[in-house]
């Protein structure tokens, strides 16, 4: 049986080798790169779903070669913290995979029968994913709509990515966990200020909801040398900065051939009352 459930009627669904399907007869054929699509597109008012492949393998480049470690060792100490055996994990906005593939080794390695899912809005980036770790179901789906049931998973994670708080309660069973990643105010700020002439600080918003109590919060701040141009430009292109900057902006990056720049990250972690 499959972590999702149809997107038209709510039914779980069920998986063989070329298809998603309900017992109300509702299917999704599971694509060539070995993801389901559930995004319902027709109910979308967003002409561009998610990131591009450009985006997706700017960020591959970059975070496979480390430069996030430093972040993914705090991600796997605060899962370590709240696994258990029969652990039903799902990445919300899981991008091209790195983060929940990582976080999907470490549990297998410390409990058993782990079950893990991932969706993005962002088909290329589903597809990234279901590439990287087969063990892993993997839909290209809206946050907005998450295709799981109510009260699946033990421990839900968003990792740089828009969260609908009300669709995580719902899938959340009682005293599992929402762990939630975002970058704090002064994150890449030297990237910044290398593109603009004028930089401020962007300060994260607060997710507050009643049925959730935040058990824990930390804060990893760090300095980032990056002596590759290719590098520097991997880590541009997978900001939102790139598309919001202009061509003259763009060029000065593409001039760099060293960076430093400070990297600051938040983790709250929250337990479903």
């Amino acid at each position: 049986m499959s972590l999702f459930i149809c997107p038209v009627c709510g039914e779980k669904l069920e998986k063989n080798d070329k298809t998603y399907f309900c017992r109300n007869n509702h299917c999704y054929d599971i694509a060539k790169a070995k993801y389901v699509n559930l995004l319902m597109s027709r109910t979308s008012k967003e002409k561009r779903h998610g990131d591009d492949k450009l985006m997706i393998q700017a960020r591959k480049n970059f975070l496979e070669k480390g430069y996030y470690n430093i972040l993914l060792k705090e991600i796997l100490s605060v899962t370590e913290n709240i696994l258990h055996d029969g652990c039903t994990i799902v990445d919300i906005g899981c991008g091209e995979g790195w983060y929940t593939d990582n976080i999907y080794k470490f549990a297998v390695s410390k409990v058993s029968d782990v079950k893990m899912a991932g969706i993005d809005i962002s088909k290329t980036a589903a597809a990234a994913l279901a590439k990287r770790n087969s063990s892993i179901e993997s839909a290209a789906a809206s946050a907005k709509a998450v295709p799981i049931g109510n009260e699946v998973c033990d421990i839900c994670l968003s990792v740089f990515a828009p969260c609908d708080i009300s669709e995580i309660e719902r899938i959340t069973r009682k005293n599992g966990y929402f762990i939630r990643v975002y970058p704090l105010e002064d994150h890449l700020l030297g990237l910044k200020r290398s593109i603009y002439d004028s930089v401020y600080e962007n300060k994260p918003k607060e997710i507050v909801s009643d049925g959730f109590e935040k058990t824990a919060k930390k804060e990893i701040r760090s300095m980032l040398h990056i002596d590759s141009s290719e590098d520097i430009i991997n880590l541009f292109m997978m900001t939102p900065y790139y598309y919001k900057t202009s061509r003259a902006d763009q060029e000065k990056i593409r001039g760099l051939s060293e960076l430093d720049t400070e990297i600051a990250f938040g983790i709250d972690v929250y337990r479903k009352c």
